[in-house]
């Protein structure tokens, strides 16, 4: 993914996370179930996802992902930017919390298998008090997005 600097649109320091996990089954295997939309609330931590607009398989596709409890949590709204089957998918994040890019990357391992690579770039909402919070939250946000790809590569292999 290519990183912005300080001096993107708002002037903000994106926040940066990158986890990455091991799969047995197939870039190709974890790419179909990674970007079946309805299937988010299987593996991803809190979080059901839909198709807004397009085929969901190309750019310019929108996706809406609420992730909560119930009807307390917040609602990401993308735009896929990259389709690139079955290595990448790239989303761009326009809700009114969540803004910058995302990418999923799907790599072969030698011997079979994939290395799964979620990497996010995120402008922090609430000002100040997101950026003093960010160091508190990202060891929290690592170990939901890394445990979101043990269970996506764990349903792969089904």
């Amino acid at each position: 993914m290519a990183r912005r600097t300080a001096g993107n649109d708002a002037g903000v320091i994106p926040a940066v996370i990158s986890v990455s996990v091991e799969a047995e089954a197939s870039p190709a295997r974890v790419f179909a179930v990674l970007t079946d939309w309805p299937r988010h609330d299987e593996w991803m931590v809190l979080t059901r996802a839909r198709v807004t607009a397009g085929d969901g398989r190309s750019p310019g596709s929108r996706l809406a992902a609420f992730t909560g409890v119930g009807p307390v949590g917040f609602l990401d709204l993308m735009e896929i930017v990259e389709w690139d089957p079955p290595a990448a998918v790239a989303v761009r994040h326009a809700g009114r919390l969540v803004r910058g890019t995302g990418i999923f990357r799907v790599l072969p391992r030698q011997g079979g298998g994939s290395t799964i690579i979620w990497e996010e770039e995120l402008d922090l909402p609430f000002g100040p008090v997101g950026r003093a919070g960010w160091p508190l939250l990202r060891p929290v946000c690592e170990a939901l997005f890394r445990l979101s790809l043990r269970r996506l590569a764990d349903l792969s292999t089904d």
